[in-house]
Parts: structure tokens; C-alpha cells; sequence
């Protein structure tokens, strides 16, 4: 949201955090949320409307449902529960935004892939599986700024050589 009030145009996918697509049940990409009626459509054709608002870890969450998921036909495909649950982050139009700016422009994922996201999986390699091996916002991101030094460097040293890195290094 920084990025958007910013003016900077961010392309980036939506994440897909449910689990329910490796249930084999419906993902909340499959629920169709309805701007002006504050509501999602299931797959279904029914509605889910809005129950309630929480917040949860500094971020506002609300929440939809329906009450009659019990008579549904596909119901089995859709939750394990009572009601098939969906919730929204109160900025969550901003992330559609630039989903919808990626799927207009896919190669720019491409793009992300061998610019952005390439030294941060080296990096992540890097520090194999225990990850940082500090605790504390202001640890870890010395750790980190270090990381990110080291790749640089070495990377540096990869293009213009060592001889060349020192010489600009002490000039």
C-alpha cells in the first residue's frame, strides 16, 4: 500500500495462502468478491456476506460467510466445516490491482524472477536451513544488510574482477 500512495507501480502475483487447493477443495481465488455489495460469490452462485471485522496482528480483517452452506450441493468441495468461510484484508484491493496489472503484463514476472528474486534465493541458500542466526528486529537486520553485502561484493567481484573491484574501491 506504501508503494501504491507512493506512486511506485508494483507487479507482484496475490499470494495463495489457503490450504484448501492441496485438500482438493476450493481456493479463494474460486470466490468472486462483489465490490458493491461488500459480498463474495462462491462457486456455487450463492453469496457470502459480511459478518464481521477483526484485527489481527495490526492488520484489518473481515470476514464473510454464508448460513445455508449445510443444503449445498457442492458443498463437498468447498469446506470441511460448517460454513465455507472467506475472509479480506482491508487493503486487499491494492494486491488485486497489481495481480490484475500482472496478469496484463505477464513477462514482467519474468523480469522479477531474473532481477529481484534470484539473489534473494541465493542469498536464502546461502543461509542454509537455519536462517537467521540471530533474534530481534534490529539483529536481524544487521544480519541481513551483511547477507546482502557479501552477495554484492561477490557479485561484483564475478563481473569486474578483483584487480578492478580494489582499484575502484581505493580511488
Amino acid at each position: 500500500m506504501a508503494c501504491d500512495e507512493a506512486g511506485i507501480t508494483t507487479y507482484l502475483p496475490k499470494p495463495q495462502t489457503s490450504g484448501n487447493l492441496a485438500k482438493g477443495l476450493y481456493g479463494k481465488r474460486d470466490f468472486i468478491y462483489i465490490r458493491q455489495d461488500d459480498e463474495y460469490q462462491c462457486p456455487a452462485g450463492e453469496r457470502l456476506i459480511y459478518r464481521s471485522t477483526a484485527v489481527d496482528k495490526g492488520q484489518t480483517i473481515h470476514r464473510y460467510w454464508r448460513s445455508s452452506c449445510d443444503e449445498c450441493v457442492i458443498k463437498a468441495k468447498c469446506t470441511t466445516g460448517k460454513h465455507r468461510r472467506v475472509s479480506r484484508w482491508e487493503h486487499e484491493a491494492v494486491v488485486e490491482a497489481a495481480q490484475a496489472r500482472l496478469d496484463r503484463e505477464p513477462e514482467r514476472m519474468r523480469s522479477r524472477r531474473e532481477t529481484v528474486e534470484h539473489p534473494f534465493g541465493t542469498i536464502k541458500s546461502w543461509m542454509g536451513s537455519t536462517h537467521f542466526l540471530t533474534r530481534g528486529l534490529q539483529p536481524v537486520s544487521t544480519e541481513m544488510s551483511l547477507h546482502v553485502l557479501a552477495y554484492n561484493l561477490k557479485r561484483m567481484m564475478n563481473i569486474f574482477g578483483i584487480k578492478p573491484l580494489i582499484e575502484a574501491i581505493q580511488a
